[in-house]
């Protein structure tokens, strides 16, 4: 394991599915693209998501991570080896902006759950998403990469397990600033046993679409980007629970 962690989150991810006895189909894996800088988002329930997507796709993704977890130890180790990007405290992002684009750049995938914090410290349905948030859509129009995909991938749990692993009051030691925290209940522990990884349409990010993104019409574009990204992951999951 120690060979593992020393740079290899690939092989951490595949390795940690093995160990767990995660049962995972991959299902249109052809609309995955090969070579390009990468947006991957999906839904987001438990913190098995980032290690099943990337070995889904099997390759490296940098995904984004809540602030709290590069404060917590061991969970702060773990999003390290796992290469994921700690988000800046809550209102300033710049750090993560500059970081995520120097990685497209360099043809990587970056990875970015829209739902939030919110359905991994909540017990939800493993069909159901709260709204997505648009900063992804903002960091794949701004990035100044040619050859752009966002790609939308739901995650379709069928078998689980989901414990209580520590009281939600804990966190707020670590990030006081977050409102989630500040409630009574437990943090569940989502732990896949059976799961569907379902890969959407992607959306090459253009000249001719970036070519709309410039004043009042960038919101409504990344608005657009992130309602399309949403409804895609949403038909997914509906195909995934059958």
């Amino acid at each position: 394991m120690e060979s593992l962690v020393s740079g290899n989150p690939l092989a951490i991810s595949q390795w940690l599915l093995t160990l767990l006895g995660i049962r995972m189909s991959v299902h249109f894996s052809e609309r995955i693209p090969a070579g390009a800088s990468l947006v991957l988002v999906s839904n987001h329930r438990s913190f098995l998501d980032a290690p099943l997507l990337m070995a889904g796709l099997n390759r490296p993704v940098h995904f984004a991570c809540h602030h709290y977890m590069s404060q917590v130890p061991g969970m702060r180790e773990f999003v390290n080896a796992l290469g994921c990007l700690p988000l800046d405290a809550p209102g300033e992002q710049q750090t993560f902006f500059r970081e995520a684009t120097h990685l497209l750049r360099d043809q990587q995938a970056i990875g970015i759950f829209p739902e939030g914090a919110a359905p991994m410290v909540q017990r939800t349905d493993p069909f159901e998403m709260s709204e997505f948030q648009r900063g992804f859509a903002h960091l794949a129009m701004k990035a100044p990469v040619e050859d752009l995909v966002i790609l939308p991938v739901a995650i379709a749990s069928t078998q689980e397990t989901v414990p209580s692993v520590m009281p939600l009051k804990v966190l707020s030691w670590f990030d006081p600033s977050e409102p989630l925290f500040d409630q009574s209940g437990w943090h569940p522990a989502v732990i896949y046993r059976k799961v569907d990884l379902l890969v959407g349409h992607p959306v090459r990010v253009t000249d001719r679409l970036r070519s709309h993104y410039h004043g009042r019409r960038a919101a409504k574009l990344a608005t657009e980007i992130t309602d399309s990204c949403q409804n895609e992951i949403a038909n997914l999951l509906r195909q995934g629970a059958y």
